[in-house]
This record gives structure tokens, C-alpha cells and sequence, in this order.
């Protein structure tokens, strides 16, 4: 496998960070995403809100804004049907980018510390989900998105005080990956230099980042899938999400409390892939057109 050197954050960041001094071996993990077309629409500068101290988010369930003991409204009429999950649908699932269990991906490696393989995996993730909403950006506007929503569920910002604020789907995604590129980029949090330690809170800040993450993830299949397949991205980015699941699992990094509204979706898209059947071997026999496509389907 290639020893690579741990990814810097975002292209799209008005600022570059420094290259890290140090390598570890991380076993391919972006071999799969190197494909995404980045012609699809022009770069976005998501990281621009400037966060000074580390906030917290919470989601509240819409359930809980009004109460529904009923199916019908005091009215008589029915209350709207819910929204079809297009992402669901068998000829999207079957997508993929890859066709390998995802998990050999993330099983930490005997030589590697356990803080350096969330740190970089960690890291690699915010870079492909930032370039994945970047793909989506200028359909995700305050009025398009009102607030940042996913299924039943409505997310809010938490300032540093401790402030709920209700915002748009675009201003909650600058906060989040405002927020990580500050604590990636942050030598003291995400050391890259020979024999610095990890701080003792490593492992709370990562989970935090990534149930950020998993918030920006849920939001681009539940508001803009449409978008993704008419971009003809949604292999990507199914497989970005299983790829994620798969580690937050690994990792116990994410509450399934917080992940429970993607359960459907989580449990088609990181089920283990069927054995592809034996073709019949042939030496004058031609390769298939879809040998060479990058997607797969199954």
C-alpha cells in the first residue's frame, strides 16, 4: 500500500494550511473519490465564517415543535403526506463508486496509533464532504433550505455561550466546516510534527466533528439527492456515506441516537455487497463497455 502524507483541508478554504511534516499509511482511502467530476459547478468558498471558540449543535425532532396525538388535523383534513425518500429507490442504491467491503478501510492498522488514524481519517472525511456539498452549493440558499433539515429533524447552531439560533442550511454548513478547518488546522489539537502529543479531549473533539459532518451528509440526501443524481454524482456520494458510516461505527464516534433517521438508508447502502457472479472465461472475448465505467452498480 502507498504511504501517504495526512490530506490537507479544503481547496476551497481561503486559507491553505501547512503540508504536514509526517506521514502514515492510510491504505488508499481516497482512491475511490479521486474520480468526482469537479467541472459539475464552479468552486465554492465554504469556510469563510470566522469561529472562535468550539460551539455545539443540537437537532430537535419535529415532532417535539407541535403536538400531533392524531392523525388528522382539529380541521378534519389530513395532514400532508410524508415526502418520498427518493435516495431509498433500488436503481439509486445500487450505485456505487466501489464494489469492496468498505470496512477493510477502516480497521486501525496494528503500526498505526489510534489518535493518528482518527486524526487522518477524520481530516480526509471533511475534505470529501466539503468538496461533495461544494458540487450542490448554489442550490442550497436561505431560501431554498430556511433551516438546516434532515427527515424529521431540524438542526440548530449553539454558539459559544450557548445561544440556539435557528439558520439556514448554507449558514449551518459555513459554521460546521468553519469550525473544523479552525480545529484541524490547530497544531495543539491535530499535531503534525514528530514526538507532539495528542490532546487528552482528542477523541470528544472528533466525535463532535463528526456528528457535524453527519449533519451536512443527512442534509444533502434529504434536500438535494435530486441534484446529486442530475449531476449524475449520487455513486459518490453513497459511497462517501457508507464509507463514513462504516468508520463512525468502527469508532463508536457517533451517538446511533443522532444517526437513527438515516437507519434505512445506512442499512442498504453498508450492507455487505453480494459475490458478483462468475463470468464465463473467454480469450477472444471483448471487455464489456462498463469494465471501464468507474461506477458500479449492484
Amino acid at each position: 500500500m502507498p504511504l501517504l502524507t495526512r490530506p490537507q483541508t479544503c481547496a476551497e478554504t481561503t486559507k491553505t494550511p501547512p503540508q504536514p511534516s509526517h506521514s502514515i499509511l492510510i491504505g488508499g482511502f481516497q482512491s475511490w473519490f479521486t474520480s468526482l467530476p469537479l467541472t459539475c459547478t464552479p468552486p465554492v468558498l465554504l469556510c469563510q465564517s470566522q469561529v472562535a471558540t468550539c460551539p455545539s449543535t443540537a437537532h430537535l425532532p419535529a415532532s417535539q415543535l407541535s403536538s400531533r396525538k392524531s392523525k388528522t388535523k382539529p380541521n378534519g383534513k389530513k395532514p400532508p403526506a410524508e415526502e418520498k425518500k427518493q435516495y431509498l429507490e433500488a436503481e439509486f442504491t445500487k450505485v456505487r463508486v466501489v464494489d469492496f467491503d468498505l470496512k477493510e478501510l477502516v480497521v486501525l492498522p496494528r503500526e498505526i496509533d489510534l489518535n493518528e488514524w482518527l486524526a487522518s481519517n477524520t481530516t480526509t472525511f471533511f475534505n470529501l464532504i466539503n468538496l461533495q456539498y461544494s458540487t450542490i452549493s448554489e442550490f442550497c440558499t436561505g431560501d431554498t433550505c430556511q433551516a438546516m433539515t434532515a427527515c424529521n429533524t431540524i438542526y440548530y447552531w449553539y454558539d459559544e455561550r450557548g445561544k440556539k439560533t435557528k439558520c439556514t442550511a448554507p449558514q449551518y454548513v459555513d459554521f460546521v466546516m468553519s469550525l473544523v478547518q479552525k480545529l484541524v488546522t490547530d497544531e495543539d489539537i491535530f499535531p503534525t510534527k514528530y514526538g507532539k502529543e495528542f490532546p487528552n479531549a482528542f477523541e470528544a473533539l472528533i466525535k463532535k466533528i463528526c456528528r457535524y459532518l453527519f449533519h451536512v451528509l443527512a442534509h444533502l440526501f434529504w434536500a438535494h439527492f435530486k441534484e446529486t443524481v442530475a449531476l449524475d454524482l449520487q455513486g459518490h456520494l453513497n459511497t462517501l456515506y457508507a464509507h463514513f458510516i462504516v468508520f463512525v461505527r468502527e469508532f463508536n464516534l457517533v451517538d446511533p441516537k443522532e444517526t437513527c433517521i438515516m437507519d434505512d438508508l445506512s442499512e442498504i447502502l453498508c450492507a455487505p455487497a453480494p459475490p458478483a457472479p462468475a463470468a464465463p472465461s473467454s480469450p477472444t472475448s471483448a471487455p464489456s463497455p462498463s469494465s471501464h465505467n468507474h461506477v458500479t452498480e449492484r
